[in-house]
């Protein structure tokens, strides 16, 4: 009755193959995505190039889709029953050599499929040529015993398959040369078929401006378009600089550099039948032109369709792409050529070894006939440093001999200096930064003697310690509410009148001053928050938000009714006649009547 959340419902599909009567039936659960359907027909039919394969599939309302690779499967065809595929060749490569194996043979299967079904447009002598090849392939040579009448005709070649066609077809069947195998008759196909304009095409009618019936066909080369079976524009993807949809409107952004070579910029845009027809043309696109042109796969962001008046659709490309592909065909090519070297290598080293092979130590030859650099200064220039018995700093032209505390000590000449030595220089400097900074607080003096563990000044520095209290205590005294501070700053200064203090009276003397003088900053710092009103995010967000949605519709209503030719091209654009005619115009039409109702 009731079903454990960690159970899964296992689904099956029939996968319908290149050949109509070649079926295949799997299995899946609700957790699989996508690409774990397309690997286990790939593995089943032992294909190894799987990324140039697809599934597709029709929805209730009788729309083709791709099965994407990242998404769930069930959720893509939750309203389809019962989950029938087919299997398809999704990426045409340019060169088809590039398949080996069974991927060349489902490449060879689709395009014949083209062939039949019209998508492989050609001329006639284009098609008699790719049917008399079909015919080897599948009958074998010309054979006037068997081979009689009009032994064409029960086979399925082309769309339009007319007598002329197939006497056409039977006359090249004959001239064959005899005993070819049918792979070659296989790869003559498919490179007659690579040289057409519609190879790899898949037609998508859509209308022009003008309202006039083309096809869009998508292939590795770019973007084309086709009228009465010949291309009338062709859009490479290197001209092609953005791909949208708004509505029924698929619109493609180019930037391409004319006859006079100088970079210009074109929006074209093509009427499609329905939202659904337009949605599934921009996702074609995408997938080809990021499939063809990414180095790989990381480089590949969220491509968000859709204007701002209709659903956007965000796509995430899931797969290899075709550089990544051939990268790692050559990468394994490379290894192969580096194992058979080494395996000659090693048959090579096992040959025993001759008298005139070297002995010895290879790592003593290989250090002597390293280079000497003439560049390194010669020992005698270099400086040691080190401390006397006070902790000044020694410098020493003499490396191997450096006085210290009397005695001459021997180190070797490039020893650095001893880390005791180092460390007592260190801490003097230290101490004797520390105590410039505590009197800095009071006043400066010059010079010091060092006695037990504070430092003693003369009567002039005393003198001048004084002065310099006196300027800061009067200097503080004009402040006001600091009456506390001041009356340290006199007894500070009555104590260095009496005696000379000592650098760490001093120090303490300045921090408690610091810390009262903090405080009050702190406090000013404090009522002026008060003060200060908060910032908020919404009371930001929303006038900003109703002025920008206020401006536009005020443009959008004075470009779209205005005459003036300023705004010519700005209306002109696909994006402005999809607004218009989409929105625009029923808006202002609903607005109209139910204005003219109530008047």
């Amino acid at each position: 009755m009731f079903r454990n959340k960690n159970e899964s419902i296992v689904y099956k599909c029939t996968v319908r193959l290149l050949e109509d009567a070649d079926i295949l039936e799997c299995e899946f659960q609700s957790f699989h995505r996508g690409s774990y359907l397309v690997e286990y027909i790939c593995e089943q039919l032992e294909i190894n190039e799987k990324d140039y394969f697809g599934l597709r599939y029709v929805d209730a309302s009788k729309q083709r889709h791709w099965l994407d690779l990242g998404k769930s499967i069930i959720k893509q065809c939750k309203d389809i029953d019962p989950f029938l595929f087919s299997f398809r060749v999704k990426f045409y490569p340019a060169d088809p050599f590039r398949l080996t194996g069974n991927g060349r043979l489902m490449l060879y299967q689709q395009l014949k499929r083209d062939l039949r079904h019209g998508r492989l447009y050609c001329s006639i002598g284009e098609a008699a040529a790719l049917g008399s090849l079909i015919v080897q392939e599948e009958l074998g040579d010309y054979d006037e015993v068997v081979h009689i009448g009009d032994y064409v005709s029960s086979l399925n070649l082309a769309l339009r398959q007319t007598e002329a066609l197939e006497k056409k077809i039977m006359d090249l069947h004959k001239k064959r040369q005899p005993y070819q195998d049918s792979s070659v008759a296989m790869d003559e196909f498919m490179g007659i078929a690579r040289g057409l304009e519609t190879y790899g095409i898949d037609p998508h009618p859509v209308k022009d401006h003008r309202g006039s019936q083309l096809y869009i066909g998508i292939n590795y080369s770019g973007i084309s378009t086709f009228v009465s079976g010949k291309r009338s524009q062709h859009f490479r993807w290197n001209e092609v600089h953005k791909l949208n949809f708004e509505g029924k409107m698929f619109i493609a952004h180019l930037s391409y550099t004319d006859a006079s070579r100088e970079p210009k910029k074109h929006t074209i845009g093509f009427k499609c039948s329905s939202n659904a027809t337009c949605r599934y043309l921009w996702r074609c696109a995408i997938e080809q032109m990021l499939f063809f042109t990414l180095p790989n796969s990381q480089h590949a962001a969220v491509v968000s369709g859709g204007g701002f008046f209709s659903w956007g659709t965000k796509f995430k490309y899931t797969g290899r792409t075709e550089r990544e592909i051939l990268t790692e065909s050559i990468n394994a090519l490379r290894k192969q050529k580096m194992t058979n070297s080494e395996a000659s290598k090693r048959k090579a080293s096992s040959v025993p070894a001759t008298p005139s092979s070297p002995q010895g130590d290879l790592a003593q030859i290989r250090y002597s006939s390293l280079p000497r650099s003439t560049m390194s200064e010669p020992l005698g220039n270099c400086h040691m440093a080190t401390t006397d018995s006070l902790g000044n700093i020694v410098y020493s032209n003499h490396p191997h001999d450096v006085m210290g505390g009397g005695g001459a000590v021997q180190i070797p000449s490039l020893e650095p200096v001893s880390e005791e030595a180092r460390l007592r220089a260190s801490s003097n400097l230290d101490n004797l930064h520390q105590s410039i900074a505590s009197i800095g607080n009071g006043g400066e003096a010059g010079e010091y003697y060092l006695k037990g563990d504070a430092i003693e000044y003369s009567a002039p520095e005393c003198a001048a310690i004084n002065n310099l209290c006196e300027g800061r205590l009067s200097h503080q005294s004009t402040k006001n509410k600091r009456n506390e501070y001041h009356s340290y700053g006199q007894q500070h200064q009555v104590a260095y009148a009496s005696a000379c203090p000592t650098v760490s009276d001093a120090s303490k003397s300045a921090t408690q001053g610091k810390g009262v003088e903090n405080q009050y900053d702190r406090q000013n710092a404090a009522n002026c928050a008060k003060g200060v009103r908060k910032f908020r995010f919404l009371n930001a967000f929303i006038p900003s938000f109703l002025f920008v949605i206020f401006a536009m519709t005020v443009s959008a209503v004075v470009i779209l009714e205005s005459e003036s030719e300023i705004f010519e091209r700005i209306r002109n654009m696909p994006e402005m006649i999809s607004l218009r005619y989409q929105y625009y115009q029923p808006l202002k039409e609903y607005v109209l009547q139910k204005f003219g109702r109530k008047s």
